[in-house]
């Protein structure tokens, strides 16, 4: 599939800073998907595992799944040394330029995109989700397993149920519950999409387990690799 290079991936973190201020402005928050029309589902995610030499690679898996019924179609793998630290709010200058390659393998075309990471949940407002979504110009959401920024209160305990996340007095997202007695996951509008479609999607495409089976057969593809 096409995507735009919107800028070189090899900057400082303070250049890093500047870049997701500007990108931010071009987000596309409140758009609702069309979910009678999405055939094809992406989950995405990267694992970073050392190799024989200690060097950390980055291993990205997008895994595309039919809608509704959850089929794997095609896995889209790519692996090279992680070019970036680890450092909170900066996650897409680390794993963007392999999952930069895994996307461009891509034979099929998703209609939605699921990170397993932020969307606008971010300080900056511009997660991995988000960030990638103006790469890819397809909805985008982010499904984050921990908290990274905003304040809320414990979700009703049952499938379904969620609570708004909130930071200086705007809701980013929300803290939703996909399973009745297991942790919530955090779900953010990464781009061109809502937050009540997203919500709705994510929940259509969790089966049994915690997280959407996009984000559980890419977080399972992501780790399969030898270092």
């Amino acid at each position: 599939m096409n995507i735009t290079h919107r800028h070189d991936w090899h900057i400082s973190p303070t250049q890093a800073v500047a870049l997701q201020r500007e990108m931010a402005a071009e987000v596309v928050y409140n758009r609702p998907i069309d979910l009678s029309a999405v055939r094809l589902v992406a989950g995405v995610d990267v694992s970073v595992k050392p190799d024989a030499a200690g060097v950390a690679m980055s291993q990205a898996a997008v895994v595309v799944l039919s809608f509704p019924d959850l089929t794997v179609v095609e896995t889209a793998l790519a692996a090279m040394p992680t070019p970036f630290p680890y450092i909170p709010g900066l996650l897409s200058f680390r794993e963007g330029p392999v999952l930069e390659t895994a996307f461009s393998r891509l034979k099929s075309e998703p209609d939605v995109f699921i990170f397993d990471g932020m969307g606008r949940a971010h300080p900056r407002r511009i997660g991995i989700a988000t960030h990638m979504g103006l790469w890819l110009q397809k909805p985008t959401i982010g499904c984050g397993k921990t908290l990274l920024t905003g304040r809320f209160e414990p979700p009703p305990d049952e499938r379904g149920g969620y609570s708004e996340l909130v930071d200086k007095g705007e809701v980013i997202g929300v803290v939703l519950r996909t399973r009745a007695g297991v942790k919530p996951v955090f779900i953010s509008v990464g781009h061109l999409a809502d937050l009540t479609t997203s919500v709705d999607l994510v929940m259509r495409c969790t089966s049994k387990y915690r997280l959407p089976d996009p984000i559980r057969a890419a977080h399972n593809a992501a780790g399969q690799f030898e270092t």
